[in-house]
């Protein structure tokens, strides 16, 4: 009875008479394999891209600004602005269906400078939880904190690229700049959060919200001297933002005298929203792209079936000779088997192999070179997927053209030329 060892003996010489051939059939495979681990790759690279984009802006977010109130719904003649106020944040606060929640007032009129540079970055009045919400990290230093607010004190936190103006390759903390003339102590440094070229936030600059009521409130006519300009909150249940808007946009409606079903009233950016729309943007691209791939491996499976088709007839006499001696029905096929198998599984890992390493390259190198986009990477589930695809395909490819091979008489076989 043939080994097992002589099976693959066979196999493997087989392949290597007819290099060329294999080669080709290899290549097809390997490259469904890889095409398919790539594009899967692309879409999470531009899924992750867009998660990391949003995550600069806030931490399972929903964003509000001081907006205007139209007469009627639809309508932008005659429209009544309001400015939400810390009553209205702490009403907000006390909803249930709300976790946190923090007022900011901002200015983009205010000029800053210290002894070795100026800048004319925005400055943001925050309170203590605002680097929760928004999801901010310390470079160094502190943020403000609880003391700073209920004191007034005169304080300020740099963003990253404000930190680079006023104090170009110098210590910062403990430092003194003034704002709009008024002295403010350095007490912390943002961490970066831009990317590429987009660099407004790292521009921004952070005092105590009390401070900034104080010294740099919003002005106009019926404007109270604590307004905000935005509140911004997280819903108790992380990732679920409709219950959420529709309890705050009661309560404001409520304080500021309009409908709240009015969608026109309010002016506000919700992440979460944003976030559940891309994710289904980009999983349609997922199965798009992932079929693509799937396709392409069908065509080089199919490919296989035929080489190994074409290397039957061609060996029509070797079976006749191989069963006139005494090899068995399972023993011929199991040759013609393992031939496909080998062929699509090992095209199958190095195409893995190679499109791995390609990504692995492009993670090196490319990372954070592109706003909204981070590199293709190897994702486990399309590589489960290719794996699983790639055993299918092989048993396909080997199986068919080998039980035509075990089923030849071997006096015909004899008798081809």
């Amino acid at each position: 009875m043939q080994s097992f060892g002589d099976t693959l003996g066979q196999v493997f010489r087989a392949i290597a008479a007819n290099k060329l051939r294999s080669f080709l059939t290899m290549f097809g495979i390997a490259w469904g394999v890889g095409s398919l681990l790539v594009l899967v790759g692309l879409g999470e690279g531009f899924r992750s891209g867009q998660h990391r984009q949003l995550a600069t802006f806030g931490n399972d977010m929903i964003a509000m600004w001081d907006a205007t109130i139209p007469a009627l719904p639809n309508q932008h003649t005659g429209m009544r602005p309001y400015q939400f106020t810390p009553g209205d944040e702490a009403a907000i606060r006390a909803l249930p269906e709300v976790r946190a929640v923090t007022g900011t007032l901002q200015r983009s009129d205010l000029y800053q400078v210290s002894a070795w540079g100026n800048t004319s970055g925005q400055v943001w009045g925050v309170e203590p939880n605002f680097p929760q919400v928004r999801f901010m990290d310390m470079a160094e230093g502190r943020f403000v904190d609880a003391n700073d607010l209920s004191q007034r004190r005169r304080v300020a936190v740099l963003g990253s690229k404000s930190a680079t103006l006023l104090f170009p390759g110098r210590p910062m903390l403990g430092e003194t700049i003034t704002i709009n003339d008024t002295s403010f102590l350095v007490v912390g440094r943002a961490a970066s959060i831009s990317r590429g070229n987009n660099d407004g936030d790292n521009q921004k600059l952070y005092i105590p919200l009390t401070t900034m009521q104080e010294l740099f409130a919003m002005k106009g006519d019926n404007v109270e001297q604590n307004a905000l300009t935005s509140l911004q909150y997280q819903p108790t249940i992380k990732g679920e933002s409709d219950a959420a808007k529709a309890a705050v946009h009661r309560v404001i409606g409520e304080r500021h005298g309009f409908d709240p079903t009015n969608k026109d009233a309010f002016d506000e950016f919700d992440t979460i929203q944003e976030e559940h729309i891309i994710g289904a943007i980009f999983s349609a691209m997922d199965v798009f792209l992932g079929g693509v791939g799937i396709v392409t491996l069908g065509l080089g499976a199919v490919g296989i079936i035929n080489i190994m088709l074409v290397s039957v007839s061609e060996r029509t006499r070797e079976i006749g000779v191989l069963k006139a001696i005494g090899a068995t029905k399972g023993s011929i096929m199991a040759q013609f088997f393992w031939e496909g198998l080998l062929l699509t599984g090992i095209s199958g890992l190095i195409g893995i192999g190679v499109s791995a390493g390609a990504m692995g390259l492009m993670q090196r190198f490319l990372t954070g070179k592109m706003p909204g986009w981070d590199p293709p990477r190897l994702v486990p589930w399309s590589a489960a997927l290719a794996l699983g695809s790639l055993v299918l395909s092989g048993v396909a490819a080997g199986l068919y053209p080998a039980s035509k091979a075990a089923a030849m008489d071997p006096i015909e076989a004899l008798r081809r030329e």
